[in-house]
């Protein structure tokens, strides 16, 4: 598909639409979706926005490319003013007192924000399902989850309810449900854009990311969020890329793809059909191919979440309904406290705070949470071995095809293991791709850190393969 924020800016400058017209169009199709995607519509402000932008193309004043564009926000950033909730009952009343610095940058260039999306409380799962707003349905049958974290943002996006959304993958909860729902999600560089603003689940993987519906789009919102921030140590300047260059894909000589991915019991028979299928076409474009040895599945999800549930438990520390949080008082301070946590924290994010704490404490960390770590490093070395090897790593997004709903909320072990395939490219910080082409569930194309350019080459050269 060709860029829809090229053909809407074209649309508005030519005045085939207006931007009021616009956004009340997209505003009236969330309100009555059946997706259950909004946790909160931002009628005022969008259509304040919104006459703005009319106003200056009646005046003949230029707007910018990403100006008047309706987009969505997962509600887990803030946007000054409006209700952050996490999807969450500890904060189904908390109200941002800052915007988020990647939001603000789309604010800076002109979108226009329409809703905060709904998604798994806090980040904490795969299908959108633990959420205190009610499950998302999946784009394509309603029987099926969503996808998760970032539900909400990838159906939103499918459904064409908004141009684009802005997810927070930690574990692959932008690649996941941009799979599920067939549509496009990156998580970029760790560090390429900055976390300010987003609440933080994982710090050490945690990322910003856009979803969309062509490569074009991706590169477009990229470039607009990324650069340093000095509110955020850990990010970086890095390079525009020009959209130009995504037609040339010369550099890519060897795609590689993990031999144990594919030869999972635990993989869907067909997406393993569909995947190497994908392999043969690249291979029939003059494209080498390279089979890699890599880290058992089971391996890479146990390490991810032992990091991740510790990391959580240390960020969640902070909702005790003093500072931050619906607050339930009882007899005394420390019963406040737990009744507090007790009650606004779903089971799964209990779960995690519960294992993390855990995995931290005096006996274990040594075991378990040092250990992780050093997996961690032997992970990212493995990574810098195969990218002297190859130039790209392909690889499903997820082993399965999306659930029916209910039956992630059953096997919570189960939902842990759907993510088998996109937690190692979080743990090695690397930007990672889903297309929708190729497989059911779309397919993962991940470069060397900083490389992003080069999985938006690939991307575009899939597009056209596929």
């Amino acid at each position: 598909m060709a860029s829809q924020i090229r053909k809407i800016h074209q649309q508005l400058l030519d005045k085939e639409i207006s931007c009021t017209g616009l956004i009340q169009e997209k505003l009236s199709l969330l309100k009555t979706n059946s997706n259950n995607t909004v946790n909160s519509l931002l009628e005022h402000v969008a259509l304040e926005l919104a006459a703005k932008v009319d106003t200056k193309i009646k005046n003949g004043e230029a707007i910018g490319l990403l100006e008047g564009i309706p987009f969505g926000i997962k509600d887990v950033f803030m946007l000054q003013g409006t209700t952050a909730t996490a999807s969450s009952n500890m904060l189904k009343n908390y109200k941002s007192a800052y915007t988020a610095t990647a939001i603000q940058k789309l604010l800076d260039a002109g979108a226009i924000p329409i809703v905060k999306e709904n998604c798994d409380s806090f980040g904490h799962g795969s299908s959108s399902e633990n959420t205190i707003f009610g499950a998302v349905k999946n784009a394509i049958n309603h029987n099926l989850v969503g996808g998760g974290s970032s539900g909400g943002s990838a159906v939103n996006v499918a459904k064409d309810y908004t141009v684009f959304s802005i997810g927070g993958d930690t574990g692959g909860s932008v690649r996941q449900p941009a799979g599920y729902n067939r549509v496009y999600g990156l998580k970029p560089t760790y560090g390429r854009i900055s976390r300010y603003g987003l609440m933080a689940y994982a710090s050490s993987t945690d990322c910003v990311g856009p979803i969309a519906k062509s490569v074009e789009d991706i590169c477009i919102l990229l470039n607009v969020m990324s650069g340093k921030d000095v509110k955020d140590q850990t990010t970086y300047a890095s390079a525009e890329i020009n959209d130009a260059s995504l037609s040339n894909h010369s550099n890519i000589k060897t795609v590689g793809y993990f031999k144990n991915f594919i030869e999972n019991e635990a993989i869907d028979p067909k997406i393993k059909t569909d995947f190497l299928t994908a392999i043969e076409k690249i291979k029939a474009q003059g494209i080498a191919i390279k089979a890699l040895d890599f880290f058992n599945s089971d391996i890479l999800v146990s390490t991810y979440y032992t990091l991740a549930m510790a990391e959580t438990a240390s960020n969640l520390s902070r909702l005790d309904g003093s500072n931050y949080g619906n607050r339930i008082d009882d007899k005394n301070l420390k019963e406040s406290y737990a009744i507090t946590r007790s009650e606004n924290f779903s089971e799964e994010t209990k779960r995690r705070i519960i294992g993390g704490n855990q995995v931290l404490s005096q006996g274990f960390s040594d075991e378990i949470y040092l250990k992780s770590l050093a997996i961690r490093d032997a992970i990212s070395e493995n990574f810098e071995k195969d990218f002297k090897e190859v130039d790209i790593i392909l690889s499903p997004v997820t082993p399965i095809t999306p659930p029916n709903i209910g039956e992630s909320l059953k096997n919570p072990h189960a939902m842990y293991l759907s993510d088998a395939y996109t937690v190692g490219f979080s743990l090695g910080q690397l930007p990672t791709l889903t297309t929708p082409q190729g497989t059911e569930t779309g397919l993962q194309i991940t470069a060397a850190k900083n490389n992003d350019e080069l999985v938006l080459k690939f991307a575009n050269f899939l597009k056209n393969t596929l």
